[in-house]
């Protein structure tokens, strides 16, 4: 998987297809992201001592393979690649642009 926090990606399919967001966490064991704003569901929280509860809105994980990596030229969607530049780190490109993602 290629995805990291703070990736800008695009939702491609589901019910919140063409829906733009950054990851805000990663479940690599899970082949899943949470991305914010998107796949917002409603989840009941029983009451403790303290507070009463209620129902609050929160952001579920969606499949990785949904989702796609925003080229920074292009504003579309693209698929990542790896390359290795001159000092011998492993960078990720862009397979639209060839530009580098952060």
């Amino acid at each position: 998987m290629n995805f990291k926090t703070g990736d800008k990606v695009i939702v491609i399919t589901g019910k919140d297809k063409g829906k733009e967001g950054s990851i805000t966490k990663v479940l690599r064991d899970e082949n899943k992201v949470v991305i914010e704003g998107i796949n917002v569901v409603k989840k009941t929280v029983k009451p403790n001592g303290n507070t009463p509860g209620s129902i609050i809105e929160m952001e579920a994980p969606i499949n990785a393979s949904n989702v796609m990596h925003i080229d920074p030229k292009t504003k579309k969607g693209t698929r990542i690649g790896s390359e290795i530049d001159k000092k011998g780190n492993k960078i990720r490109i862009t397979k639209k642009s060839n530009s580098i993602l952060g």
